[in-house]
Parts: C-alpha cells; sequence; structure tokens
C-alpha cells in the first residue's frame, strides 16, 4: 500500500482544523444537494436521496438489502491511499452484498480540488476505484448534505484511535481550534466512515485513523 509523506498531510490537518472550527462550508463544492431535510420519520439511509455526478438525484432505496460503507473522501490527502484498501476491500465482498458509497469532500483543508469528472478519473487511475462515487459536497456546515446530518445524529465522534501516530497531532489542532471538538458529532476529517447493516441503519462509526482490517472485520459479521 502506498502511502504520502506525513509532511504533506500537516498542511491538510490546518486547513481542517481551521474549517472544523469555523463550521464553513467548502467554497469548491457542487451546491446541488437534495432539498431533504430528516425528519423523525426518516428511520433508515433508504429514506434519503442523493446527488450522482450527473446531477441526477439517486435514492439510496436502491441498496436495500445490502451492507453500505459510506465515506467522505478527498483525492489530495495523505489518508487518500486508503482509497486502496477501500477497493481492495470492494472486490473481496462486493459479490457476497457490500456497496461503498463514496463522497468527495473539499471541506477539510481544501484536498479534493477539481470536478467530479477529474476526481473519478484521478481515483481510477490511480486506485482503480470500481464503487459508486457521487457528486462532491459538503458533510458540516450549513449546506451539509442531509444524508450526512442524519448520519451524524446516528453515530457521534468517538475519539480518534489512541495507537495511531496522527492521532496527537489531530487532537492538538482541532482543540486549539475548538476545546469542546470532541463532545460534538461534525466530521473531523476525510475518509471517516460510517457501516450501515443490511435493514440501513448505521451500526458503527469509523474515523479515518481507525485499522482498516478491523472494518472489513466488522463489515465480515454483517454479510
Amino acid at each position: 500500500m502506498r502511502y504520502f509523506p506525513l509532511l504533506i498531510m500537516i498542511p491538510c490537518l490546518i486547513g481542517m482544523a481551521s474549517c472544523s472550527s469555523k463550521n464553513t462550508s467548502s467554497s469548491n463544492a457542487t451546491s446541488t444537494l437534495a432539498t431533504q431535510t430528516p425528519t423523525p420519520s426518516m428511520k433508515t439511509i433508504y429514506d434519503f436521496t442523493v446527488k450522482n455526478k450527473k446531477q441526477e438525484d439517486v435514492s439510496l432505496g436502491q441498496f436495500k438489502g445490502q451492507v453500505l460503507l459510506v465515506v467522505n473522501t478527498a483525492s489530495r490527502c495523505g489518508f487518500t491511499p486508503q482509497y486502496e484498501a477501500l477497493e481492495a476491500m470492494y472486490e473481496r465482498l462486493h459479490e457476497r452484498g457490500l456497496e461503498i458509497l463514496d463522497f468527495p469532500c473539499n471541506q477539510f483543508g481544501q484536498q479534493a480540488p477539481g470536478t467530479d469528472e477529474e476526481i473519478t478519473q484521478f481515483c481510477q487511475v490511480n486506485y482503480g476505484t470500481k464503487f459508486p462515487q457521487f457528486t462532491k459536497a459538503d458533510v458540516n456546515g450549513e449546506n451539509e448534505m442531509p444524508l450526512y446530518t442524519w448520519l451524524k445524529q446516528q453515530k457521534g465522534f468517538g475519539g480518534f484511535d489512541e495507537g495511531h501516530k496522527l492521532t496527537p497531532i489531530l487532537n492538538d489542532l482541532l482543540g486549539k481550534a475548538d476545546p469542546e471538538f470532541a463532545s460534538k458529532a461534525d466530521i473531523k476529517w476525510n475518509f471517516t466512515k460510517f457501516l450501515i447493516n443490511r435493514q440501513g441503519q448505521v451500526v458503527a462509526r469509523f474515523e479515518p485513523t481507525h485499522d482498516m482490517a478491523d472494518v472489513e472485520a466488522q463489515i465480515k459479521k454483517l454479510l
């Protein structure tokens, strides 16, 4: 697996901390969100509609009965090589019922520049990705996707993994930007993942520091 040098991540982290503290929208995000507001009647992921790269509405009801991993991604970040692990897992488990839903997001250090087509081309050329990739959108703030409002309501932030080398850096930067960051459910970083069971319910949230082998192990329990 390929890894970006640690130094590449530092500007990204600083930008992310600033964005998180201001809770702003990405200036480069495509402003084509589905006009939905989560309501008490929206109890599963199947109740939501999102936009594909052609700006067409896509009902997530089409994924009923599958195990889903929902990921907000970026193409120029230190965690971007996780695409390789995600694709490998997809190839192993897709036929057993796994679907990965990729939502590029430019809110964290402006690490997802470019158009939807450019991002998709980058992912396919560099990591051979085949799982569905939707239009770039916000996951925090006033313009966040209604889907992410619901996801965060289901599973809040549980902390970064203690054994990861970037956890102290993330905690320090986020803590300086917002001393109360750990108590808030907002997305902290690119490659945060939500695991959805076959009934459309959120059963786990994994921060980007979480071990991918454990992510796969927990997915297999649901297949």
